[in-house]
């Protein structure tokens, strides 16, 4: 019997240092989606064609906003100038699908969405919920494409970007794919939570 709790006990202590782990480490990826705003675009379908159109819209999106959003200079501003260019944001991509022949409905918004785990040009972004400026194309049961707008990894001039130097710090180290697997577990642990 004495056997038995003793497994018991030890499997209880190494949850617990788990657990405990995960949690430390959720609280660091934290800081990071805290700091970072996402540009999210999902096609109308996984069609050749409805992909193609999802990657014109984001082309005309990201140049005629590249301008407005290098000048950003934190999280807050980016969020602030992409709640203003909201109505170019979809207006854009709406004339880009019509000069394609192309009449799907579009709709753009900030929200606050769950993402997976990440890699974008070698930096990880661990899963958890982030901001994000979200363009539905059509039917939005596509393929979605993403990248970062603050710090500025979509535009490429985040090179003195104190949001991309935290990113960056999170994968360091051998360990940094298990305790990913161990934030994403804990992160959807609590969402289910929540639901």
């Amino acid at each position: 019997m004495t056997k038995r709790w003793d497994r018991t006990l030890i499997f209880g202590l190494l949850l617990a240092l788990v657990i405990s782990m995960a949690a430390g480490f959720d609280n660091r990826c934290e800081a990071v989606r805290e700091n970072v705003l996402r540009l999210h675009i999902l096609a109308n379908s996984d069609s050749e064609e409805d992909q193609a159109l999802k990657l014109r819209v984001r082309d005309a999106i990201l140049r005629e906003t590249a301008e407005s959003f290098a000048q950003s200079s934190s999280r807050e501003e980016t969020g602030r100038l992409a709640r203003a260019l909201l109505p170019k944001i979809e207006e854009t991509a709406r004339a880009t699908l019509e000069a394609a022949g192309c009449t799907d409905a579009v709709r753009a918004g900030l929200v606050h969405m769950y993402f997976d785990t990440r890699e974008y040009d070698g930096t990880i972004l661990p899963a958890g919920y982030y901001d994000a400026v979200r363009i539905e194309l059509g039917r939005a049961e596509g393929r979605n494409w993403w990248c970062v707008l603050f710090p500025q990894l979509c535009i490429g001039t985040a090179a003195d970007c104190t949001g991309l130097e935290q990113i960056e710090q999170l994968a360091e180290g051998p360990e940094y794919r298990l305790r990913f697997a161990l934030a994403e577990w804990l992160e959807r642990l609590l969402a289910a939570g929540r639901e």
